[in-house]
């Protein structure tokens, strides 16, 4: 089977496509002696011209009307449409998405897209009562200016498209860094950008590692900062945007806990604990991390998740039988690994899984056998308060509700929780005590409605701002009142 040619690709500043550079290159993590793409590394110069081409934009983007502005989302969304397998292939090849997963991808930023779109159709602002009768006092809102999006490998397109979409109809112009592990997905989106109409400037595409980022949250013409990454980086986003009281918006990943009461559906919790734990190989922000089930229903509910999970097939990101692709790279399969063999020497029991799967047939891809580990001791098993990117779940005991929360909220983190129950004032109970920015009733830990707001508290995200739906709106503009004297009313 011949090996398709790598993506070569340059940055996108100003309207201009630059030059070729390999950098960076990018192998398939399903077939690591494969190269998928190379791209630059910006240069200090590359990442203030692309501030600077942004910042040159910005008067010309934000006087268009807002109908204008979403008219030319929709026209994104359509090409996308037009050219999804566009976007498809280098999602499956430098990430190892599943196909079927790449595609709802696409389908998701569609949706997106034209959710946004649609806001330019919204109220403008508000009209509130003045004690002066010759007076008129309303809000209007206006945009921060140029953006800096920083954005992960594991939803090339979606998490691009959700901060991209709302930035744009609101006004902004956008400097956006994907991660190293995904050019390629970036570049054509950013091809789709540019043919769909949107304006030289508005958004500028830029490669490079995290000194790049850092370059790019420091500038000083940049007045926000929408980024999803790891907890460490996202510390430094925060110290930098905060030192010059830039608006920032982290969102750092999660220890997400499903918690299976005694009166839950057991054969309803097994399969969504499973999918949410394994799926896309538990490389996603919102994966099940821990599963912390009440004494009563231990037993019975983990002979189901185990039996669950030993079906599930891992295999190649093209195989539509296959249930799990690779992870990211060998470095994150060898971190997975290092974290499990901790647990065991601790004390924990495998249960499932546990090594890496080196079969010829798999062509040396980062492939993990989906694990479950029985904890006895959380204090002791690092992964149970630690992320670990890949499909790894801990079984956890909880005699009662209040062991069941307090072992939940046993973390940094809390973007993530959902409860298995159909007690009604037990739902009350955990939806007010359980630390997490997103909690799911009897669903898995995944998943997120476009229009509503996503984000975590703790280490998983910022205090003030979410994204999505109204939130999204919030942290993308600043909000004015404007107080309108009409002079002295006529006697």
């Amino acid at each position: 089977m011949s090996v398709p040619e790598p993506f070569a690709l340059g940055q996108h500043i100003g309207g201009q496509w630059g030059p070729p550079r390999d950098d960076l290159q990018r192998t398939d993590p399903a077939r690591p002696a494969e190269v998928v793409s190379s791209c630059p590394q910006a240069s200090d110069l590359e990442v203030d011209a692309a501030v600077a081409a942004a910042h040159g934009a910005e008067g010309r983007w934000r006087t268009l009307t807002a109908l204008d502005r979403g008219a030319v989302l929709h026209a994104v969304a359509d090409l996308t449409v037009q050219r999804a397998e566009e976007l498809v292939e280098p999602m499956v090849r430098e990430a190892g998405k599943l196909v079927e997963d790449a595609r709802g991808e696409v389908s998701r930023a569609v949706q997106t897209l034209r959710y946004n779109a649609e806001l330019g159709r919204g109220a403008a602002g508000e009209i509130y009562v003045s004690s002066d009768p010759a007076e008129e006092v309303r809000t209007l809102r206006v945009p921060l200016g140029v953006v800096a999006l920083v954005t992960p490998w594991n939803f090339p397109l979606a998490i691009p498209v959700w901060k991209l979409a709302p930035a744009l109809i609101h006004g902004n112009t956008v400097v956006w860094k994907p991660a190293p592990e995904s050019p390629a997905s970036s570049a054509a989106f950013m091809r789709i950008l540019e043919d769909a109409g949107l304006p030289a400037g508005v958004c500028n595409l830029i490669f490079g590692d995290a000194a790049v980022g850092r370059r790019l949250v420091a500038a000083p013409e940049v007045a926000a900062v929408s980024f999803t990454g790891s907890a460490a980086a996202g510390d430094d986003v925060a110290a930098t945007a905060g030192a010059r009281r830039a608006r920032y918006q982290l969102e750092c990943g999660g220890h997400n806990p499903a918690l299976v009461c005694s009166d839950a559906d057991l054969d309803l919790a097994a399969r969504r604990i499973a999918a949410g734990a394994m799926f896309a190989a538990g490389q996603k922000c919102t994966a099940t991390r821990r599963a912390i089930l009440a004494s009563d229903v231990y037993e019975p509910l983990l002979e189901r998740l185990i039996d669950q999970v030993s079906k599930l097939r891992v295999g190649e990101p093209t195989d539509p039988d296959v249930d799990l692709g690779p992870l990211i790279s060998r470095e994150a399969r060898d971190r997975a690994l290092d974290s499990i063999a901790q647990a065991t020497d601790a004390g924990a029991e495998l249960l499932a899984g546990g090594h890496a799967l080196d079969d010829v047939s798999l062509h040396g891809g980062h492939y993990l056998a989906p694990t479950v580990l029985q904890v006895e001791d959380p204090d002791a098993v690092a992964l149970c308060r630690e992320e670990v990117f890949g499909p790894v779940l801990a079984v956890l005991r909880a005699d009662d509700d209040d062991q069941a929360v307090a072992l939940a909220n046993a973390t940094d983190y809390g973007l993530a929780a959902t409860v298995f129950t159909r007690d009604a004032r037990r739902i009350r109970r955990m939806l007010a005590d359980i630390e997490a920015g997103v909690i799911h009733i009897n669903g898995p830990t995944t998943g997120a409605e476009l229009h509503v707001p996503f984000g975590g508290v703790k280490r998983s995200g910022s205090a003030a701002w979410r994204e999505q739906g109204e939130a999204a709106r919030d942290f993308y503009t600043q909000q004015r009142t404007a107080y309108l004297h009409h002079g002295e009313l006529p006697t």
